[in-house]
């Protein structure tokens, strides 16, 4: 055998409350790479629902989750959607409640201060109830401390945390990252994975290139 079945719904015999989150997206702008799980008491199942806030097609972003992330309980993705147009004097939705409102405005007005795609990398935990803002690109092996507010990007290999939050430290020197991120082992096939994961597991780089 070589692990779950990365199309596993539930893949932790006895334990509903973690999911493989591919399983459960149906949102095309919402992309989750095999064996990224959520983990929630609460029904993991409803993670479009509840953590991905202010997600509406016509703004065109994208949430890009990679392989092997571990998303905490309660963890939130807020997306531009969220944002209020800030060019004018008002930054009041006038246009959202209709009823007359609605004449004149400009969409571009929204849309223009789109911040891009959030993107997470490849094995990040995000730690509970993480809260994750438009447009941030999470670094590979990057570690997210629980109740943080991620507002800029995460370099890959560091642990951040705070509101807003900012870097703590780096798991890893800046050779060693670069040699993690060459290896990039979250890319090899099941079975190759399986054959490797005491070098995974472990801290001695060489051991881990040896593999590749």
């Amino acid at each position: 055998m070589h692990g779950p079945s990365p199309d596993t719904l539930y893949p932790l015999p006895g334990y509903p409350r973690a999911v493989f989150l591919k399983n459960v997206v149906t949102r095309p702008n919402i992309i989750v790479g095999d064996y990224s799980y959520y983990d929630d008491p609460d029904g993991a199942e409803r993670f479009e629902e509840r953590n991905v806030l202010h997600h509406f097609d016509f703004y065109g972003d994208r949430l890009i989750i990679g392989r092997f992330v571990a998303i905490a309980a309660g963890t939130r993705f807020v997306m531009n959607g969220a944002n209020h147009a800030m060019g004018g004097f008002s930054t009041y939705p006038f246009n959202i409640f209709e009823s007359g409102w609605e004449a004149g405005f400009d969409i571009s007005s929204w849309t223009g201060q789109s911040r891009g795609d959030t993107r997470v990398g490849n094995d990040v935990w995000l730690g509970m109830e993480s809260l994750v803002m438009p447009g941030v690109t999470i670094g590979d092996g990057a570690i997210v401390a629980a109740r943080s507010t991620v507002v800029s990007n995460v370099a890959p290999y560091s642990v951040v945390g705070g509101n807003p939050a900012r870097e703590i430290r780096t798991r890893f020197d800046r050779a060693t990252v670069a040699r993690l991120l060459a290896v990039a082992w979250w890319d090899w096939p099941a079975d190759k994975i399986t054959r490797n994961l005491a070098a995974i597991r472990g801290a001695d780089i060489e051991l881990l290139e040896a593999a590749t």
